[in-house]
């Protein structure tokens, strides 16, 4: 009797429309919202701050929301729920905005519940459409699905934000909450055509397990796979060092280079484009052409990108700037290669160990990458900011910094060479399962 049938190509890309809606609704929570927040409503920038940061705290029920989607034998309905959830956080945030502005304590109260929404949404559909994945794609094509489902979402941000930013003008509240109940219903209708019947045509959807297993327990028995522990532990190690740089890599280049805000702005839309051809070359590389392995990439993007921030070290206190672009550049292609690698490294350990725990697993893994990307935000400006009065210098402090990445980086590398089998590995042990 055969088994379920993989994901075919096309079935990958819609999945990946789902991926361009997450990214188009959350953007205009990062950005726009934002924007709104400080510039037009003059709010302190710690409140959006705290608000985003609500969003991710949230996202540690991911793996409750992917048990869920173990144990119930149907993960679409998570990923179209969640993501209605979502589209109802985000238009309510957006509906906080003007009240804000008029009665602000009851402002905030709907903030706080919108941003919550939006946590939970995000966890919900999230976590489900990658244990989806995990599940049905052919283990040959994880490189290139997590390259097209990861590009489409950065497609959706980018494409959201530019049309948003064009429509948006002249402004007016009334103006605002249309445009986002257009994106936020838009996506919302978009997944639902995109997932529907993918999950049971595969012969994906199956009854919910017979036997009672409480969340707890469930998680614990994925804890007890050393595999998936010292994923997790990686998983936290590498997007801590991903993240770190976010917040201070636009003021280093300022302070130290004089840069201006357009200058820095444009440096960072080109670390940007850097990422977005390192995920593209690992699809095709390793998909396409077959060369390289999962577990080689992350780790040749994790030693690529501590070798360019040991770099920009080097450039700040050498105040060689014709060097500062390339080097950010450098960054964002290596790190790029590691972030896409990683996600198909997650869809292959996601279905080894205790069977139907794939959505549970790549649950814990996202909560450790969403706290992993506050942590990463809060040490590197934190660090920055301390080192800054020790040291004297702005060079020296945001190097020291960036050297302190590497380190976590090269950590990060060491451990994936010790979590991610070799492909000959799988092989062999594939060929003893089969009796050979």
């Amino acid at each position: 009797m055969s088994g379920p049938r993989t994901l075919s190509w096309l079935s990958i890309f819609r999945l990946g429309l789902v991926q361009l809606c997450l990214g188009a609704i959350v953007v205009l929570m990062t950005s726009t919202l934002n924007r709104l927040m400080v510039v037009e409503l003059a709010l302190p920038a710690v409140l959006p701050g705290i608000l985003v940061g609500l969003h991710y705290g949230v996202q540690i029920t991911r793996p409750n929301w992917g048990f869920l989607s173990d144990t119930s034998g149907n993960r679409t309905r998570w990923v179209i729920g969640g993501m209605g959830v979502l589209a109802l956080g985000a238009w309510l945030a957006a509906a906080s905005v003007p009240l804000l502005e008029t009665f602000f304590w009851s402002g905030l109260g709907l903030s706080v519940l919108a941003y919550g929404l939006i946590g939970l949404g995000v966890g919900a559909s999230g976590t489900s459409l990658l244990a989806l994945l995990a599940t049905g794609t052919a283990e040959q094509r994880r490189p290139a699905a997590a390259s097209i489902t990861w590009l489409m979402m950065i497609f959706g941000i980018a494409a959201t934000a530019i049309t948003v930013g064009q429509v948006l003008d002249p402004y007016s509240h009334a103006r605002m909450l249309v445009i986002v109940g257009l994106v936020t219903g838009g996506a919302f209708l978009v997944t639902c055509l995109a997932i529907w019947g993918i999950e049971r045509r595969l012969g994906l959807v199956v009854p919910p397990v017979a036997e009672r297993v409480r969340f707890r327990a469930g998680l614990a028995e994925i804890w007890a796979e050393p595999a998936a522990r010292r994923f997790t532990l990686f998983v936290f190690l590498s997007m801590t060092a991903y993240f770190m740089q976010e917040l201070i890599m636009e003021p280093f280049a300022g302070l130290v280079f004089a840069m201006t805000p357009g200058q820095t702005t444009s440096m960072s839309g080109a670390q940007s484009g850097g990422v977005f051809v390192g995920m593209l070359a690992v699809g095709i590389l390793a998909t396409g052409l077959k060369l390289g392995s999962l577990r080689g990439w992350v780790v040749a993007g994790c030693l690529g990108s501590a070798v360019m921030l040991a770099g920009i070290a080097a450039i700040g206190t050498s105040g060689a700037r014709a060097l500062l672009l390339p080097a950010i550049v450098g960054l964002g292609l290596f790190n790029g290669m590691f972030a896409v690698a990683a996600i198909g490294s997650m869809m292959a350990l996601a279905g080894r160990g205790r069977a139907r725990r794939e959505g549970t697993r790549m649950g814990l893994w996202g909560a450790a990458q969403a706290i992993a990307a506050g942590f990463g935000w809060l040490v590197g400006a934190g660090l920055a900011d301390v080192l800054r009065r020790v040291l004297g210098s702005d060079a020296s402090a945001f190097g020291t910094v960036f050297l302190f990445e590497a380190g976590l980086f090269l950590a990060a590398a060491a451990l994936a060479l010790r979590v991610m089998e070799r492909p000959a590995t799988r092989v062999a042990e594939a060929r003893i399962v089969a009796g050979e």
